[in-house]
């Protein structure tokens, strides 16, 4: 074509390229001329949100990214702590929402695969998966209901057969669930790997004329515009999208990982990057832009899964299972031939050069001359109008607890049996959680899951965590309490929390009550990241995640880890052995601020966020670790959904072991308040002055609520319940709700 001259109907392919008029004119400054539909493509995805960050970037920055444990920080494929013993903690959290709606069983499957490479692009190998689940409402008896119990089903389906069959196991999570979810459920994918610090390797594409080489699954047209699609919200239409979704094949992965983890062995690679959203166009792009180089590709080379295929799907597909590896010269063959010895294709599609600009070529011609950086690195960042959504006007406002007119008792029933609550064991146990026989604590444990690293001694402790509810009626604070809780879980298993890894979702960027909610978010994360000393070494942003106009709530999943250095000495959730005393630790107030009492009470998301104190909880966090590393500790389980009544619940039904506990408090629904920074400790027999010592010296305060004993009825004040009733109850209560005949 003429480059002289616009493409035909550009209007109409702007429009599906998600290409705005004022990204054009950008487009014409940058190549000096118009571009052709590959080109427009390649703008359409590295321009996207979902690969360059344009709305949110702005607030990205400042984020606390620095410790002395900290090896790798945002900007690689994942993030990296050391651990200890010459070795890293490899890890990163991801989201594959769109997909997972669309098609929800290789719409997870896909993203758990994506996830892993990212971490073994590092030289890692995988040894530990998480996710955070977020679902419409299961229990409604109507479509919504019947659809996203189908929803459910698909999802962990995906999740399972993925990762279970790349024997990687799946240790815990967090499912829930509200009908802000109704239009758009939440799908966010962790993975850890482990690594050698003298042995890690990066998305670089250096040294001018190494070798770029093509390696995994052959090219195919699936996933075509999956970057771009991940970009916007959804309506009816987008029920159309199912050739956007990728297909996965967790056994193609599995020879994948291990050809990478052969060649890493190796002096012969340079740099590698995954394939993942944007396919070859971000691998390439990506690559060049980090080591300030230009390169070289022929798309003809490149292994093909369909007949007739073009250099706009070549550039655009998100076939899964691929890589692309910068090779050291004359190792080309040496590279080629290890995957080969897997069965995966592997073939030099182009080389590294020093202009700075991409040139692509298709059956001897060139169809892309671009540079790189610009397209990169420098994409347009936008400052989005943001202002403080009308809801939070009169959001402080909720009903007196004891206008319900129900007893404690009552109160107690319902939550207990709120889907919220109940076990996920129907979840959980279709996941493969004790592969490669590391896995101390896992899904169904409570609070964090824990893997031990043989080659040091070690435990990594892990959660992935975030309250919806209070991010609606604060979104700072709400985002804060959710790097809390995810760094109290790890601090009750007796790690010490390290780092974040953060998945942000959002609604739609355009709507500038949404922009306020994201950029009070980021503040909040970085409120307390800095205050805690656990920096963000890794992320994801994923926004349009509305329907129809109507946008989830904001829900910034946040994963600690954490290390602990004994992996003999993991503290357990959950009570050990009866005689042991029960403590309550933390300052417990009437703050109902986006409870779950008022949730399934009242049917209400409102209120004032409980009070945040950094200190008190890093304090808090001390009082489990040294604890545990004075042998002071039993088990540990934090308190949070639920209040002190769930807590106290969900221990007693996992050991069968109960407390006739009586807690003094300012008034007595006060047991299921969710004020924040608290616990309970299980205090070994002869431990209890020391005990009390050490949460002195901390600043904490504590009360001894009981002693522990077998029996069949748990009290707690004015409850006094059947342990089997509400065993029955914590245990079927999901299985029933989604297994429901529909």
């Amino acid at each position: 074509m003429d480059q002289n001259q616009p493409l035909n109907n550009l209007e109409a392919l702007l429009k599906k390229h998600k290409l705005t008029d004022r990204d054009y004119e950008q487009i014409l400054k940058i190549l000096n001329r118009h571009p052709n539909l590959v080109e427009l493509g390649i703008f359409s995805a590295m321009w996207s949100e979902h690969c360059s960050y344009k709305s949110s970037k702005k607030y990205l920055s400042g984020f606390p990214t620095k410790a002395p444990w900290v090896i790798q920080g945002p900007g690689e494929n994942a993030g990296i702590i050391d651990i200890g013993g010459g070795y890293g903690a490899v890890f990163k959290m991801e989201s594959h929402n769109h997909p997972s709606y669309i098609e929800p069983y290789q719409g997870a499957a896909t993203g758990v695969g994506g996830i892993m490479r990212d971490v073994f692009t590092m030289g890692a190998r995988p040894i530990a998966s998480l996710n955070s689940l977020r679902f419409g409402d299961v229990t409604r008896n109507d479509e919504v209901g019947k659809h996203h119990r189908y929803l459910v089903k698909g999802v962990v389906g995906g999740i399972s057969g993925y990762g279970n069959s790349m024997g990687v196991p799946t240790i815990g999570g967090e499912t829930s669930f509200d009908d802000c979810y109704n239009g758009n459920i939440l799908v966010n994918a962790f993975n850890l790997g482990l690594v050698k610090n003298d042995e890690i390797f990066y998305g670089r594409a250096e040294g001018i004329g190494n070798p770029v080489i093509y390696v995994g699954s052959k090219t195919g047209r699936d996933g075509l515009g999956g970057a771009v699609m991940s970009s916007d919200g959804f309506n009816e239409e987008s029920k159309k999208l199912r050739p956007t979704v990728q297909v996965g094949d967790p056994f193609t992965e599995k020879l994948l990982l291990e050809a990478c983890l052969e060649v890493f062995k190796t002096d012969w690679i340079v740099g590698i990057q995954d394939m993942g959203a944007a396919g070859l166009t971000s691998s390439s792009f990506e690559m060049a832009d980090r080591a300030g180089n230009g390169m070289k590709m022929d798309l003809s080379s490149v292994p093909a899964r369909e007949d007739g295929m073009q250099p706009y799907e070549f550039m655009l597909s998100e076939s899964q299972e691929r890589m692309l590896i910068c090779a050291k010269k004359g190792f080309e063959d040496k590279v080629i031939e290890i995957f080969h010895k897997w069965e995966l294709d592997a073939v030099v599609i182009g080389e590294v050069t020093e202009t700075g600009r991409m040139e692509i070529y298709f059956n001897g011609d060139k169809v892309v001359d671009m540079p790189i950086k610009p397209i990169a690195s420098e994409c347009p960042i936008y400052d989005r109008p943001i202002s403080k959504p009308k809801y939070l006007e009169n959001i402080e406002e909720i009903p007196e607890i004891n206008s319900a007119n129900l007893s404690n008792g009552e109160i107690f029933n319902k939550l207990l049996s709120n889907v919220e609550v109940v076990d996920k064991s129907w979840i959980y146990e279709q996941y493969d959680s004790m592969v490669q026989t590391n896995t101390i604590k896992r899904g169904g444990d409570l609070d964090a899951s824990v893997v031990r690293i043989k080659e040091t001694g070690v435990a990594l402790s892990m959660s992935a965590d975030c309250n919806p509810r209070f991010c609606y009626i604060d979104p700072r604070g709400g985002s804060a309490s959710a790097v809390m809780e995810s760094g109290r879980n790890v601090a009750m298993s007796g790690a010490t929390p390290k780092a974040i890894t953060d998945c942000l979702n959002f609604g739609n960027p355009l709507n500038p009550e949404v922009m306020w909610q994201f950029a009070e978010s980021t503040y909040g994360i970085k409120d307390a990241c800095s205050n805690l000393v656990t920096p963000v070494i890794s992320g994801n942003v994923s926004l349009y995640n509305e329907t129809n106009g109507k946008s989830v709530f904001p829900t910034p999943s946040i994963a600690m880890v954490g290390v602990n250095p004994d992996q003999n000495k993991v503290l357990p959730s959950v009570f050990q052995n009866s005689e042991n005393i029960i403590y309550l630790a933390g300052e417990t107030k009437s703050e109902f601020g986006g409870s779950l009492l008022l949730k399934a009470i009242f049917n209400l998301v409102a209120g004032k966020l409980p009070e945040i104190n950094f200190s008190r909880e890093k304090a808090l966090w001390e009082l489990a670790i040294k604890g545990n590393e004075n042998n002071l500790l039993a088990s540990a389980k934090d308190i949070n959904v639920g209040g002190i009544a769930i807590a106290l619940a969900k221990s007693s039904i996992k050991s069968g072991l109960v407390v006739d506990a009586k807690i003094e408090l300012a008034n007595s629904f006060d047991i299921f308040s969710e004020s924040f920074s608290r616990a309970i400790f299980e205090v070994k027999k002869d431990n209890e002055t020391a005990f009390e010592n050490l949460a002195t010296s901390l600043n904490i305060p504590v009360i001894k609520i009981g002693v522990l004993s077998k029996g069949d009825r748990f009290k707690l004040n004015d409850i006094d319940e059947s342990l089997n009733k509400m065993r029955d109850i914590y245990f079927n209560g999901f299985k029933k709700i989604i297994e429901q005949e529909d």
